[in-house]
């Protein structure tokens, strides 16, 4: 059976001024694909799934959806309204389900009773809202949020993040546009979303930089490549596999362009009359092979011999540090000497105190109880999550000559400022472009490049690869698999922790204030942490009593509390229990002043119909009573 395109695109170009992001893309999505684009950054990316969705329309060409298709959008900018709660923002849309949930929550947290409330339990009814509001209680729980009266306004960056990617799930539509789902998830997030976004049916265009999720969530990934569309039909690993293989014969083809060209030439050079109107076509020819053959394909070599600042005895020494805000005590009894070459990854929910710790690390906070030694030989070089402050008018180059001209590698050798940005994918061409024109993920790695320049020995980075493409990561992979120096790393990418860090340090794991030490990289701190949660399930079964098979509470589990619809009945049983009593006495009554014999079959048998009702009302009601305390 053929599977029909929930979306086809065709010819579609885009231009911004006189640069051509992309030129003649056609390509379509069937129903339940799973696709991802990549491209490096600055190459039409989010352009392009803004042309799709009609953000921002292609300049040329014709995009179509499917009839009856409901799609929707995870835009870099959530684009909610800061005036609203959080509620009121999840719920706006033209889903009748959608609104059917929205009056109900409202309801129920003004308190409404009586009429009021029926109607809006009936219009859940009605719509099917209570699928949604199961799934949005999923959905909310797995992404922290609750307090949805809170105003959008007051919430972080992240939050506002969390709230959008929170709206679209809920939704759930046939299509969905995801442009960085993961940023500002924490790593327990991003690993439920990935397991929710692969289970799903519903199609997916995604651009992520997340290796892990193109390889367990995607089933195919389009390029985007000097203005032209690849498709590989797999995952990330397929991807890489043949994106060798077509680098390759491109490769190969330039070689056999190169060396045809060199004919081509010397027949060119000879005297114009040599060269009659027949010639034309072999003329036209050889300006497409010089255009063939000046293709660069090559990647700049990566390694990069570097030679940091020498490093004392003494790094950096943690004793008995602990900090927190207010009431709230982030971690507390810190204690570890840093040693060269070490490589430490540091996890932990948002607002753990991840950052914070940084901060102390590096002499920007004061730590509220023990100390913080620096060594006098060190030079951090600290890569900050939110970014640098470039100043108006700077351009490419000056951002990082303004640090140093030239980073001294060993042997005496020196990499200039020009070769630097080379390496890191600012081609000659960009660098005297204005800052101003960059996209978001070349102002950030601008800013890496920054602190690198500095020639630190000492290197920390908070979330480096939010907003970096596939490409430019594979680039600072290479580059800090040679940093000889002592390396810190927060981060939600999970491979990237996992190529590069030694030991974990875990913030607030079981809601603890002592920071916890595993050794390896990030899978292995997840499969150390299974095991031991499994371990600790199964000592609590041997030890539980056989007279309580239910597992015990957990307080604060958002997840055990009762959804909307179990409040609701919570509050009608008492009443539907009175009834049921009320019934099962006179039915008793009417059983003992008769001597008909029809009549007492007939009463008995509605009898014992009541009593099993009121058995399982009441066996509903302590159910219910117990989670509702």
């Amino acid at each position: 059976m053929q599977v029909s395109n929930a979306l086809s695109a065709e010819g579609l170009t885009k231009r911004f001024g006189e640069r051509l992001l992309f030129e003649g893309i056609t390509f379509g999505l069937s129903q339940g694909q799973k696709a991802a684009l990549v491209a490096r950054n600055g190459t039409g990316k989010s352009t392009l799934l803004g042309a799709l969705t009609g953000k921002e329309p292609a300049d040329e060409g014709t995009v179509s959806f499917e009839a009856g298709i409901r799609w929707a959008l995870l835009d870099q900018d959530p684009g909610l309204d800061p005036d609203q709660n959080i509620l009121d923002n999840l719920y706006a849309g033209d889903n009748e389900a959608v609104r059917a949930l929205h009056v109900y929550e409202s309801a129920v947290a003004q308190g409404l009773e009586g009429d009021a409330l029926q109607r809006a339990y009936d219009a859940m009814d009605r719509f099917g809202g209570w699928d949604f509001e199961a799934r949005a209680r999923e959905v909310l729980g797995r992404l922290n949020l609750h307090d949805l009266e809170r105003k959008v306004g007051t919430l972080s960056g992240g939050e506002q993040r969390r709230i959008a990617l929170a709206k679209v799930l809920i939704e759930e539509p046939d299509l969905l546009f995801l442009d960085e789902p993961t940023n500002h998830l924490d790593l327990e997030m991003i690993a439920w979303l990935e397991r929710h976004l692969a289970q799903s049916n519903t199609t997916l265009l995604m651009v992520t930089h997340d290796r892990y999720f193109l390889e367990n969530v995607c089933d195919s990934i389009y390029e985007l490549d000097d203005q032209t569309l690849y498709l590989y039909k797999g995952n990330y690993s397929y991807f890489l596999e043949k994106r060798a293989e077509r680098q390759e014969n491109a490769l190969a083809q330039r070689d056999r362009a190169r060396r045809t060209m060199r004919r081509e030439l010397e027949w060119m050079r000879q005297t114009p009359a040599a060269r009659t109107g027949k010639s034309k076509a072999r003329i036209d020819a050889f300006y497409d092979l010089k255009a063939k053959a000046r293709v660069r394909l090559e990647e700049d070599p990566m390694y990069i011999a570097l030679n940091p600042a020498r490093m004392g005895g003494k790094l950096v020494e943690f004793h008995k540090v602990g900090h927190g805000f207010g009431e709230r005590e982030l971690f507390s009894g810190v204690t570890h000497h840093f040693k060269k070459s070490e490589r430490l990854g540091i996890v932990g929910a948002n607002g753990a105190g991840k950052s914070t710790l940084l901060d102390l690390l590096v002499g920007l906070e004061t730590p509220r109880n023990g100390k913080v030694v620096i060594g006098e030989t060190v030079v951090f070089g600290h890569y900050s999550q939110h970014g640098a402050d470039f100043p108006d008018g700077l351009k490419v180059i000056d951002a990082v000559r303004e640090i140093a001209e030239f980073m001294p590698l060993q042997k005496g050798q020196k990499l200039s400022a020009v070769q630097l940005l080379e390496r890191f994918l600012f081609p000659r061409p960009m660098h005297h472009m204005q800052i101003s024109v960059l996209s978001g993920g070349e102002k950030k790695r601008l800013h890496l490049l920054q602190v690198l320049m500095r020639n630190p020995n000492f290197l920390i980075l908070d979330e480096p690869t939010n907003d970096l493409d596939i490409f430019t990561l594979q680039v600072l992979e290479e580059f800090l698999l040679d940093f000889p120096g002592c390396l810190i790393i927060v981060s939600h990418d999970r491979y990237f922790m996992d190529r590069l860090v030694e030991h974990i340090w875990v913030l607030g794991e079981d809601g603890q204030t002592t920071i916890r030490d595993y050794p390896g990289n990030y899978t292995q701190y997840r499969l150390a942490r299974e095991e031991a949660v499994r371990d600790a399930q199964r000592a609590s079964a041997a030890a539980a009593k056989p007279a309580s098979d239910a597992a015990p509470e957990v307080k604060n589990d958002y997840t055990q509390r009762l959804s909307y619809k179990e409040k609701f009945e919570f509050e009608q049983l008492p009443g539907r229990i009175d009834e049921l009593e009320a019934e099962k006495a006179e039915l008793t009554s009417q059983l003992e002043s008769t001597n008909d014999h029809e009549r007492i079959l007939e009463i008995s048998s509605r009898l014992t119909e009541v009593v099993s009702a009121l058995d399982e009302a009441e066996m509903r009601w302590l159910e219910l009573s117990e989670r509702a305390e």
